[in-house]
C-alpha cells in the first residue's frame, strides 16, 4: 500500500526536465581492463550543451569526473600503454585534440589546426595518431585557428558561386572549397603531415595493427555527385602510395583490421535496393584479394537504425574484433531492438547480448569476455551496463538520472503485433498515460517516424513520455519501409509513398481502437518529421479521422523538394522512383499538397530555417495553400536550426518545439 501511494505521488516527465537529462555515451576500455572512460553531455545554466570526460573504475565502480569547464569535450581514446587519452575539446575555439596524462596534471593542446580536427586514432605502436581535418584550395596545415579568428571579423559578403549538383549538406550548410584531408600527428612533437591531397568525404579510416597502413573510405569517381559508391583505400604511410581495393559497387563504413593485420571488415552494402538496402558485414582478405559478405543470407540491418531524441549524436561502436581473431562483435536492428551480435569467419552468427533495449554505445574488454554497453530502455533514458559476452547477462554500473528518474513516473510501452489491410505483420506500441484511472478515457496521438528507412522501438522517447505524462495515449509503429523486419520489407515502401505504408498506420489505429477501451475515438492527433512530416501531410490530406495534426520538418511537394533538398535531386528517384522530367504526374500523385483541399484537420507546422534536408519552403507552400483556403493552421520557424532539432538542436529551440506540439494537441483534443 505504501508503494502504490509513493507511486501516485510521482509526476510525469515534462518538457523542461530536457535540461536535467544526462547522457552517458562513447565508453572505452583502458588497455588494462581496469577503467572505463566515457562522455557525458548536459545542458547547463546557460542552456547551452557541454560535454566531459567521466572515469569509472570497475574495481570499486566509483565514477569520477575528469574534464570541466564550458566546452564540449567527447571522443576520448586510451594510448597503447594507458598513459595518456586524447579527446576532442572547442575549449580553445575549434574542435582540436587534446592530450590527457592519466596519472594526473592538465591536458595539453596538441593541434590548432585552422579548420579543426575529427576523429583522432592512435597508431597501435602509440607514436603517432592519425586524424582528419579540411582544407581549403589555398590552405596550408601551417595555418593556425587564430587566423581563422581573425577572417571572421574582417570577412566581407561575396556571392556563393555553385558549379555542382551537391553544393549544400543539412549537417554543414552550403559547400565551399574544403576538402577532407587524413593528417599524421607525431605525439611527441606535435609535427603534423598529410596523408592525402583531398578528398570530398572520408567516410572512415583504420590503422593497421603494425601501424605502417591506413585503411580509408572515399568516393573518388570521376563524377562523385553521380555516384553514391565509397570505396576503401590502402594508403602506406611511408611511401604515400595508394591502393583501391574495391571495385566500385559498394557503399562501406566502419572499417576495422583483424589482430594479426590480414583481413579487413567494414560494414556496408552494394546498392542493391538503393537507400533501402540492408546493411551486411563484409571481409576483405588482403592477401588473396577475397571479398566476402559474412552476413549474406541473414534478413537483418547491420546496425543502429533507431529513432529517438536522447542518443543521436553518440558514436557508432562499428566493427569489433574479438581477441582471437576468429570474427566481429556489431551491433543490429531487430524488430524495435537494437543488440549485440557476434559473426564468424565462416559467416555463423550468435547472439551476445539480446534483449528489449537499445544498446548504443559498446567498448569490450581487452582480455575477458565482458563489454561494457550504453544501453537505454524505454524507461531508462540511458546508462553503462558490463554485460557477459558468453551469456548476455547485464549488470548496471551508472545511474546518472536518478535523481530525476526518482521523482518521474514513466510510460512503459505496451508492444503488440496486427494486421495490416492486406494481411502484412506490423508491429506497434502504445504507451498509457502513467495516472491512468479505471474507465477513464484518453484521447491518442499517432506518433510516424521518419527515415523511412529507420525504426522506433526499445529506447526513451522524450516527446512521447512528455505527451504521455500530459495524459495522452501514443501509439508509435513500424510501416513498410523500416528497418528491423527484413530486405522486402523495408523495401516495399518504395515507389509507394502514401500507399499501404499509409494503411499500416491507419490499420494501427483501428486496432488500438477496438483492443484497449480507455481510448477516446473522437479525439485522435498525429504528429511526425521528415518521412513522417510526409506522413502526417498525407494522413490529413485523406482521412478527417484526427482532430489535431502536427507535421514537422515535413515533405509537401516532391517536385519542388527534387532540386531545393540536398539530397533531392537522386532521393526522389530513389524512393519514388522517376525524376520531374519523367514523370512529373507521378511526383505530384504522391505529394501531400495535391490533396491540401482536402485538409479540414487544423495542422500545426514546425520547420527549421536552415533545414537543407527538407527545405523550409516545403513547409511555406503548405502553409500558405491552407491559409488561403482558410484552414486551421499556424507555421512555427526555428532559426539557426536545421532537420536534426528534436535530436540535437540548440535546446532553447527544443524546448520551444516542445511546448508548441503540446500546446496544439492541448487546444484541440481538450486536455
Amino acid at each position: 500500500m505504501n508503494l502504490q501511494n509513493a507511486k501516485k505521488k510521482l509526476r510525469g516527465i515534462t518538457s523542461e526536465d530536457l535540461f536535467r537529462i544526462r547522457f552517458v555515451s562513447d565508453p572505452q576500455f583502458s588497455p588494462d581492463g581496469e577503467k572505463v572512460i566515457f562522455v557525458q553531455k548536459t545542458i547547463d545554466d546557460e542552456q547551452e550543451y557541454r560535454s566531459h570526460l567521466f572515469l569509472l573504475t570497475l574495481a570499486d565502480g566509483k565514477v569520477k569526473q575528469w574534464t570541466f569547464g564550458k566546452g564540449k569535450d567527447a571522443f576520448p581514446r586510451w594510448s597503447p600503454d594507458g598513459k595518456t587519452i586524447a579527446f576532442l575539446s572547442n575549449r580553445s575555439d575549434k574542435t582540436q585534440i587534446w592530450l590527457l596524462p592519466t596519472d594526473g596534471g592538465e591536458a595539453r593542446q596538441l593541434t590548432a589546426l585552422k579548420n579543426g580536427v575529427r576523429h583522432p586514432c592512435w597508431s597501435p605502436d602509440g607514436r603517432f595518431l592519425v586524424a582528419l581535418t579540411s582544407l581549403g584550395k589555398e590552405e596550408t596545415l601551417e595555418e593556425r585557428e587564430e587566423q581563422n579568428k581573425k577572417e571572421k571579423e574582417k570577412r566581407k559578403l561575396t556571392p556563393l558561386i555553385v558549379d555542382r549538383l551537391q553544393y549544400k549538406s543539412d549537417a554543414a550548410g552550403f559547400r565551399d572549397d574544403k576538402q577532407d584531408v587524413l593528417i599524421r600527428i607525431n605525439v611527441e612533437t606535435g609535427e603534423i603531415q598529410a596523408l592525402t591531397d583531398g578528398d570530398d568525404e572520408i567516410g572512415s579510416f583504420a590503422i593497421s595493427p603494425d601501424s605502417k597502413t591506413v585503411a580509408f573510405i572515399a568516393n573518388r569517381s570521376d563524377e562523385p555527385d553521380f555516384t553514391f559508391t565509397r570505396d576503401i583505400f590502402l594508403l602506406d604511410i611511408d611511401s604515400g602510395k595508394t591502393t583501391k581495393i574495391t571495385d566500385g559497387k559498394g557503399f562501406f563504413t566502419s572499417l576495422s583490421w583483424s589482430p594479426d593485420g590480414k583481413t579487413l571488415a567494414a560494414i556496408g552494402h552494394e546498392l542493391e535496393y538503393l537507400a533501402a538496402t540492408l546493411n551486411r558485414v563484409w571481409i576483405f582478405d588482403l592477401a588473396g584479394g577475397e571479398k566476402r559478405a559474412l552476413t549474406a543470407d541473414w534478413d537483418m540491418h547491420v546496425g543502429d537504425a533507431m529513432v529517438g531524441d536522447m542518443h543521436s549524436d553518440a558514436p557508432s561502436p562499428g566493427l569489433i574484433w574479438d581477441k582471437e581473431g576468429n570474427g566481429m562483435y556489431f551491433l543490429a536492428s531487430e524488430r524495435g531492438r537494437v543488440n549485440l551480435y557476434h559473426v564468424a569467419l565462416d559467416g555463423t552468427i550468435t547472439p551476445s547480448v539480446v534483449g528489449d533495449f537499445h544498446l548504443y554505445g559498446l567498448t569490450i574488454h581487452p582480455h575477458q569476455h565482458i563489454a561494457i554497453a550504453a544501453i537505454s530502455k524505454p524507461t531508462c533514458i540511458g546508462d553503462l551496463y558490463t554485460v557477459s559476452l558468453h551469456d548476455g547477462k547485464r549488470n548496471k554500473l551508472t545511474n546518472v538520472n536518478k535523481e530525476l528518474e526518482d521523482e518521474i513516473d514513466l510510460s512503459e510501452p505496451e508492444a503488440f503485433t496486427y494486421p495490416s489491410r492486406d494481411g502484412w505483420t506490423i508491429q506497434g506500441w502504445l504507451m498509457k498515460p502513467p495516472h491512468l484511472e479505471q474507465g477513464q478515457k484518453v484521447p491518442l496521438i499517432v506518433e510516424i517516424h521518419g527515415g523511412p528507412h529507420a525504426m522506433y522501438g526499445f529506447t526513451f522517447f522524450h516527446e512521447m513520455q512528455v505527451l504521455a505524462g500530459k495524459g495522452y495515449a501514443v501509439l508509435f509503429t513500424n510501416p513498410r519501409g523500416s528497418h528491423g523486419y527484413g530486405q522486402t520489407f523495408v523495401n516495399a515502401v518504395r515507389g509507394d509513398y502514401g500507399g499501404m505504408d499509409y494503411e499500416d498506420i491507419m490499420s494501427g489505429v483501428d486496432y488500438v481502437l477496438e483492443h484497449f477501451d480507455f481510448i477516446d475515438e473522437t479525439r485522435l492527433g498525429v504528429t511526425g518529421g521528415s518521412y513522417g512530416g510526409f506522413m502526417t501531410n498525407w494522413i490529413v490530406g485523406h482521412t478527417d479521422r484526427f482532430k489535431a495534426a502536427v507535421t514537422q520538418r515535413s515533405i509537401s511537394n516532391w517536385l519542388s523538394f527534387y532540386g531545393v533538398s540536398d539530397i533531392g535531386y537522386f532521393f526522389t528517384e530513389w524512393e519514388v522512383g522517376c525524376n520531374v522530367w519523367e514523370d512529373p504526374e507521378r511526383l505530384w500523385h504522391h505529394s501531400p499538397l495535391k490533396y491540401v483541399k482536402n485538409i479540414q484537420t487544423p495542422l500545426l507546422i514546425l520547420h527549421s530555417e536552415k533545414d537543407y534536408r527538407c527545405p523550409i519552403e516545403q513547409a511555406e507552400q503548405l502553409f500558405i495553400a491552407l491559409k488561403h483556403l482558410k484552414r486551421e493552421t499556424k507555421l512555427v520557424r526555428f532559426p539557426e536550426a536545421n532537420h536534426d532539432l528534436s535530436r540535437s538542436g540548440p535546446p532553447t529551440l527544443r524546448l520551444e518545439r516542445l511546448h508548441h506540439i503540446v500546446g496544439w494537441f492541448e487546444q484541440y483534443l481538450s486536455i
